[in-house]
């Protein structure tokens, strides 16, 4: 298994618009093939902070999830609006 802990910081402004793109993906994506997990927390002391936790089944599975229409947009929408730094491990 592979998780991911996306975590992203917002400019000023840009929250609310970062969060949507992100649901809408987590959405999408729980759907997918080899999708174990996938959820976004938002941090309980700033409010320019949340987290995407996905959890895959192996990398086959990851990369048709990336390579979706729906991926390509939101993150292109959450990377427009801050910050994201990724971790990845695997399981």
């Amino acid at each position: 298994m592979i998780r991911l802990n996306c975590f992203f910081q917002a400019k000023k402004g840009k929250y609310n618009e970062a969060l949507e793109a992100a649901m809408l993906l987590t959405a999408k994506s729980i759907c997918h093939e080899g999708c174990v997990a996938y959820d976004v927390f938002e941090s309980a002391t700033r409010k320019d902070i949340f987290m995407i936790c996905e959890t895959w089944a192996d990398q086959a599975s990851l990369d048709k999830h990336s390579a979706t229409p729906e991926f390509a947009d939101c993150v292109g929408i959450i990377q427009s609006c801050g910050e994201l730094k990724l971790e990845k491990f695997d399981m």
